[in-house]
Parts: structure tokens; C-alpha cells; sequence
């Protein structure tokens, strides 16, 4: 079996111990002595040859330990992602809202990358971009280390169009289309981000497809990939995004809504396809709630 997650890397710094499993502990004080020594126990801790390491292991500066990040009583996600296209070099899914792109917090299988490391076999895949737990939409895979590169070079050269739906409330006192460049930098909690002085790094091309008495569906078009950038530019505008917990204020933690999920979609991706030349685009089969 494919394993879904690859291993984390870590080199051991200098430090007092004698066996790898006491320097992991220190390097790791989150994490019980106990569950480490289970992931010994299991072959979960690796050399940098990929051969497991026993919990006596003598431990040595700058020794390679690769380890498999785990999450006790990981919560499950009903929510499934539509495989849209597949091929030697890319893949591309349809991600539905609340579904992790890549392990983080507290999902580690409950993500689209071990979910399709699972379905397809290819434990080399790897996500182009990526978009929030809570939004919805389209997502781009490299499933071939040969072409990576040239599939990221898209998006770092910014040669591929991007296109998200979003409803939020009506802003009649603006022309649209119109342009919002600021400079997007990290907020407290480190989590939020936020606009600050200081020369853009940002920039999003926004238009009305819609409007539906105080709440419109927005087209939203990122030049730039700043975190939350559009749910930052939104709410700076004055019209956050629906049923965004972060913007303009944080909401106290809460589960999961189905019936109210943040209204926005990555909707469509285009580009000149760097291997074979040709122009290729996808379209997420979701919508967002109707809203009336």
C-alpha cells in the first residue's frame, strides 16, 4: 500500500541526548514520550535511507530522521472531493468546503492529498497551489517529479488565469470592474492576515456577475497568491465574504456548518499547457448556495 502522507525531515541539532527517541521528545515537547516510542515501535521513524530506527537509535548532530506526522482520533470529513482530470503529469480535483488541501492542525489522512494518494496510487503527488479549509473549488496536482517544475513555473511566473465566484454583501458605491492592490501582511492571531503601509503585494481584479438586492456573486480574479487575499481585499472593501469565520472579525471556534460554508469558489483555472503548448482549462462542477 501507498503510504498518503510522505515523511516529514528533521536534522537533529546539538543538543545533550544519547538516543534519537530523547532528542525527538525535546524537539517535540507537544508529543508524549509514549507516542513516539509507539512510532518506533510501528517503523514510523526512518533514517534518511528510508530504514526504520529502533527507540535506542544513538543519537548525532545533523543525524537525517524522517518521521509520519500522526493525529489521534483524527476527526473524519463526509465531504467528497470529484476527481476532474488525470493524466502521467496532472491532476486536477474539485475540493469541497472544509476539506484540508495538505495536512495541517489536526487532519493528516482526512486531506485531498491522502485522499488521492490513496486512489491513485502515486504517493509522488504533489499540490501546485493551495486554496483554504473553507474554500471550495478547483486544485492542481503534479503527479510526475520530471515536470513539476514546469508546472509550477505557471503559477510563480503567473501565467495562469484564476478565477473564483464569491457572494458578500452589495457595494453600490463602487465602479466596477475595478482594482484593489495593497500591501497583505500577517495579523494577529498569526493565522489572519491583514493590509498594511507600505509598497502592494497584492493585487485582485474584481467584478460583479450578479446582484441580488443587498448580497451580490462577485468575480474574483487574483493576480497575485497572497494568503486570504481575497477574503483580506473583500472585507477591506466592506463587504467580507459570507460566512467568513476569520474577516472582518474572528469567530469563536465552532464546528462545522454544511448550511453555512464560506462563499467562495475557486471556479476556473487556464493556461498554455508548458509540456504540450496547449490551452487548457477547468471548471469546478460546484456552485455556491443559491442566495436570496
Amino acid at each position: 500500500m501507498v503510504d498518503a502522507i510522505a515523511a516529514s525531515t528533521l536534522h537533529l541539532p546539538p543538543g545533550p541526548w544519547s538516543t534519537v527517541l530523547e532528542a525527538l521528545c525535546a524537539q517535540f515537547p507537544q508529543i508524549g514520550r509514549e507516542r513516539w516510542e509507539a512510532r518506533f515501535a510501528r517503523g514510523r521513524v526512518l533514517d534518511a535511507a528510508g530504514t526504520p530506527l529502533g527507540a535506542e537509535a544513538p543519537y548525532r548532530v545533523g543525524l537525517c530522521v524522517r518521521y509520519f506526522r500522526e493525529v489521534e482520533e483524527e476527526r473524519a470529513i463526509p465531504f467528497r472531493e470529484t476527481l476532474l482530470h488525470a493524466d502521467a503529469h496532472l491532476v486536477v480535483v474539485d475540493k469541497p468546503h472544509f476539506l484540508p488541501v495538505t495536512p495541517a492542525g489536526g487532519f493528516v489522512q482526512e486531506t485531498v492529498l491522502a485522499r488521492l494518494v490513496r486512489k491513485l496510487g502515486n504517493a509522488d503527488l504533489v499540490p501546485l497551489h493551495r486554496i483554504d479549509r473553507h474554500t471550495a473549488g478547483l486544485v492542481l496536482f503534479s503527479a510526475d517529479p520530471s515536470s513539476r517544475s514546469a508546472y509550477q513555473s505557471l503559477f510563480r511566473e503567473r501565467r495562469i488565469d484564476k478565477g473564483y465566484e464569491a457572494w458578500a454583501p452589495a457595494l453600490p458605491e463602487q465602479v466596477f470592474p475595478l482594482v484593489r492592490r495593497t500591501r497583505i501582511e500577517a495579523g494577529e492571531p498569526f493565522f489572519r492576515m491583514h493590509e498594511g503601509a507600505g509598497a502592494a503585494n497584492s493585487e485582485t481584479r474584481i467584478d460583479v456577475l450578479e446582484r441580488a438586492g443587498s448580497r451580490w456573486r462577485y468575480g474574483l480574479r487574483p493576480v497575485t497568491g497572497r494568503k486570504h487575499q481575497l477574503r483580506v481585499h473583500m472585507a477591506a472593501l466592506g463587504a467580507p465574504i459570507l460566512h467568513d469565520p476569520f474577516y472582518p472579525v474572528l469567530a469563536e471556534p465552532a464546528p462545522d456548518d454544511p448550511a453555512r460554508p464560506l462563499q467562495l469558489l475557486a471556479k476556473r483555472l487556464s493556461f498554455v499547457d508548458p509540456l504540450s503548448g496547449r490551452a487548457r482549462e477547468f471548471v469546478s462542477e460546484l456552485e455556491l448556495l443559491r442566495l436570496d
